[in-house]
């Protein structure tokens, strides 16, 4: 077998480490603990980043563990962000051992205790280096967290996935996928510079470019808590554009959208928003809006306004 076709999928012994980031959020990873301490397919341990303004009580977590695997509990002071906080995760995995890492939000968990096994038997089939799970909604698991584009409209039933068993080429990253430790090394790591929103389409592009296999797998999930009140409709069914609350996220997401798109030149994803955002703000008559998403999509185009949260 050739390196670029080696897989630790391949191997029945691989080691599968949990690679999360956490802030202030005790109840869920209590939650997810327990959701991958029933997995069928093994896990050698939780590559935990703590980046609460409250330390989490690293005995407590290890009891709660039980033994099921190892944890490895890494406290970062300073907030290094959605995407430094999951580099720090990766390499606490990668140092540990991992032949693969399962990257999981801390509000996310495994649907069923099948979901590892899936995947792992996924990947293996299909010679993939990444596979995902769908994302479904804790409140309804018939819903998908996010909008999916399938055959030029916009759906969130799970019911018009889950009959095409696997679809190439598209995964979410940060909220139940399965890395072969080989991605990492040819693909990167999250990048720091985005801190929060973004990293994960930098992400995917840079995994497309790559060239290496990866999918979503559509016949298990995990659950995390969907973006719908993010999901504002211009052209329903069509059109819709994203909007976090809070100035904060606002920042960094509007700049870092601009950023991705012009950097990899997405020009559907360009001309969407030239459309998409503009049309909104216009129907809510919000020009202060309309300026300030101008001004930081543009400042993401020509690569300025990065900086950590201080």
């Amino acid at each position: 077998m050739t390196e670029s076709t080696a897989r630790a999928s391949d191997r029945p012994d691989a080691n599968v480490s949990v690679a999360c980031v956490t802030q202030d959020r005790a109840e869920d990873v209590a939650a997810l603990i327990d959701a991958l301490r029933v997995q069928t397919g093994p896990i050698a341990s939780l590559c935990l980043v703590d980046a609460g303004r409250t330390a989490l009580d690293e005995a407590a977590l290890g009891e709660r563990i039980g033994g099921a695997f190892t944890l490895h509990y890494r406290r970062s002071v300073a907030n290094l962000g959605g995407a430094g906080g999951f580099a720090l995760a990766i390499l606490t995995a990668l140092a540990s051992g991992a032949d693969q890492v399962w990257l999981m939000d801390d509000d996310a968990h495994p649907e069923d205790p099948e979901c590892l096994h899936t995947l792992r038997e996924t990947a293996r089939e299909r010679g993939l280096a990444v596979v995902s799970p769908l994302i479904v909604a804790p409140q309804d698991h018939d819903a998908l967290a996010f909008p999916f584009r399938l055959d030029g409209g916009i759906t969130h039933r799970r019911a018009d996935l889950e009959p095409l068993g696997f679809i190439d080429s598209y995964a979410n990253f940060f909220n139940g996928a399965l890395m072969d430790e080989s991605v990492f090394f040819r693909v990167g790591l999250p990048d720091l510079k985005l801190f929060l929103r973004g990293d994960e389409v930098d992400f995917l592009v840079r995994l497309r470019k790559s060239g290496l296999p990866f999918g979503t797998v559509t016949t298990t999930a995990v659950s995390h808590p969907p973006g719908w009140a993010e999901e504002h409709v211009v052209i329903p069914g069509k059109l819709q554009v994203l909007i976090p609350p809070g100035e904060f996220k606002q920042r960094h997401f509007f700049r870092n959208r601009g950023y991705v798109s012009w950097r990899y030149k997405r020009v559907v994803q360009l001309v969407a928003d030239a459309i998409g955002y503009p049309a909104h703000y216009a129907r809510h008559r919000d020009l202060p809006g309309l300026v300030r998403w101008a001004r930081l999509y543009g400042n993401g185009m020509r690569g300025r306004g990065f900086g950590g949260p201080r």
